[in-house]
């Protein structure tokens, strides 16, 4: 189901990049570290209500640095735990994702993950899909930001790489503060109901999609 709430292309302008977050967009993660996350908040954070609903879109320094400030050991910890967590996870394609990606190869629009994640967690996805290099262009990860989202830092970087200006690219989002970075960055902005609920989305995004399967990108920015 695709909910438009209206994308308007000035005349004779393309898309040039598109750009995608990980978790919730590209593979279905993010059921998973909602497990991970409730048990983390339940042990150690039992007073904070939803502690996992309240994590997501953040990267592991801003988790840390709101929640375990000053406690290196216990993060020590977690850490341990999250990379025993993430190597045993199965990394399963957001549906019709893959055609997605290769209608927009043909097309030439250059393609590229934008994510919180680290280099240790995209390796473990490599490992089960060694293909997934290919479907993109380019492979940002938090290692090569400074800020993160929902600082629009990120998804500039991913425009400036491929020479494209902010109204040439379309951003994949799921999370809130992705899609607050995507909006920050002035870029177009599509929602995937994968993580949060649709009718929380409409007014972060121009678009709002469950998954991708008959999704076209010209159809969606018309």
């Amino acid at each position: 189901m695709v909910y438009i709430i209206g994308i308007v292309m000035e005349k004779g302008k393309k898309i040039v990049a598109a750009l995608f977050d990980f978790d919730g967009v590209v593979m279905d993660t993010e059921t998973q570290y909602s497990i991970f996350w409730g048990r983390i908040g339940n042990k150690y954070h039992p007073e904070i209500e939803d502690f996992k609903q309240k994590i997501k879109g953040s990267t592991l320094f801003q988790i840390y640095n709101n929640y375990f400030r000053e406690k290196n050991e216990l993060q020590k910890e977690i850490t341990e735990q999250l990379n025993i967590f993430e190597s045993q996870m199965p990394y399963n394609y957001i549906p019709g994702v893959e055609s997605f990606l290769c209608s927009l190869r043909e097309e030439g629009i250059k393609t590229a993950v934008v994510t919180s994640s680290n280099n240790k967690k995209m390796a473990n996805v490599y490992s089960v899909h060694p293909e997934m290099k290919s479907y993109f262009d380019k492979i940002f990860t938090a290692d090569m930001f400074t800020k993160s989202k929902p600082d629009p830092q990120c998804y500039l970087l991913g425009a400036n790489t491929f020479g494209a200006t902010p109204d040439e690219c379309v951003v994949f989002e799921d999370s809130y503060s992705g899609l607050e970075a995507g909006r920050a960055a002035k870029m177009n902005v599509v929602a995937l109901a994968t993580t949060n609920p649709r009718s929380s989305l409409i007014s972060l995004s121009d678009v709002v999609i469950d998954d991708f399967q008959g999704i076209n990108l010209h159809a969606l920015l018309c």
